[in-house]
């Protein structure tokens, strides 16, 4: 909703014209990025078996807390980059370029989302709390000055991909609170994510088009390049690949099967990420990327399967025994 549409709406109904804007930063469409956390919990279940019914508990509480703490960091991200966005070609019309919101209700948004978020955590165990608790520091990392990594040439997209391996640990801890899952999962994951956010800003430097005009919308625009973007996403999808090679040899030798999938998934992305008006700068319309989606959905099946059954067949690419001629 543009500003002329506030307004429009404001006349109609003039209590929404005045909660609308806000409600816009708290970007609830962005809600559908915490089903990160389902393959946390999904890895976790092939490690122990909990009660289902009051894991169903813990994982709605858990996605609600989520949802709310993810929507304090857009808060203070949409509030803070309201002068940079001023050189976006669509950001430009967002609720805080448009003057719609009023610092301090923006603090008492930040506060009350953020509180509400802490207390319905807590209901689902200390760990889960603790990487609540984190995601919400990540949020003041990436936004708020002195540290403000958004602004770091490579910082910008690892610390922003921090939150992939946070949520994949927060839907882990509401299956597994007593143990922390694989560090090779989670680097994986996290890499995995920063090639996400490299092809994001790749697409946005793309669409932008003008290497001045980028550096004045984000300031680690004016350090990158097509190149340097697309090869930094390049060899984050290498590492993750490589992390998750660990995890697998360790732990679930049938995800293997995966691997070939996942590979076009990625690929896939990359060429979404060249397309006009990419989808892949907002993650919110990929809905309209729908042979991509359903791609997704039958890789998500295909883990499912593979995290629940065993294939003995394969069991010989971790054995260390060497196989004889004779």
């Amino acid at each position: 909703m543009r500003a002329s549409q506030a307004a429009k709406v404001g006349r109609t109904h003039p209590l929404w014209g005045e909660i609308a804007p806000y409600v816009r930063i708290a970007r609830p469409d962005y809600w559908f990025k915490n089903v990160f956390m389902l393959p946390g919990a999904l890895f976790a279940l092939s490690f122990v078996t909990p009660a289902i019914g009051a894991t169903i508990g813990r994982l709605a509480l858990g996605v609600a807390a989520t949802c709310l703490i993810a929507s304090a960091n857009y808060v203070i991200n949409e509030f803070l980059d309201r002068e940079h966005d001023r050189h976006h070609p669509v950001k430009r019309h967002r609720p805080s370029v448009c003057g719609l919101v009023k610092p301090s209700w923006v603090a008492v948004e930040y506060v009350a989302l953020l509180l509400a978020g802490f207390g319905l955590g807590a209901n689902a165990g200390g760990a889960f709390l603790a990487m609540l608790l984190a995601l919400a520091f990540m949020g003041l990392v990436y936004n708020v000055k002195p540290l403000r990594s958004k602004d770091v040439i490579y910082l910008d997209v690892l610390s922003e991909s921090v939150n992939n391996a946070l949520r994949l640990a927060l839907g882990w801890f509401i299956v597994c609170p007593t143990a922390f899952p694989p560090s090779s999962l989670l680097i994986s994951y996290w890499l995995g994510g920063a090639f996400l956010m490299g092809i994001k800003r790749f697409a946005e430097y793309r669409a932008i088009d003008d290497k001045q005009a980028a550096g004045r919308y984000r300031r680690s625009f004016a350090h990158y390049t097509e190149a340097s973007l697309l090869i930094s996403s390049f060899f984050y999808a290498l590492s993750s690949a490589f992390f998750g090679g660990i995890f697998l040899v360790k732990y679930r030798v049938e995800l293997i099967v995966l691997m070939p999938f996942l590979a076009g998934m990625f690929a896939w992305y990359l060429w979404i990420g060249f397309k006009p008006d990419s989808a892949a700068q907002r993650t919110e319309r990929l809905y309209r990327e729908r042979r991509f989606i359903v791609y997704v959905g039958g890789v998500f099946a295909l883990l499912v399967v593979l995290l629940t059954i065993r294939i003995p067949l394969i069991d010989f690419l971790v054995d260390r025994t060497p196989i004889p001629i004779f």
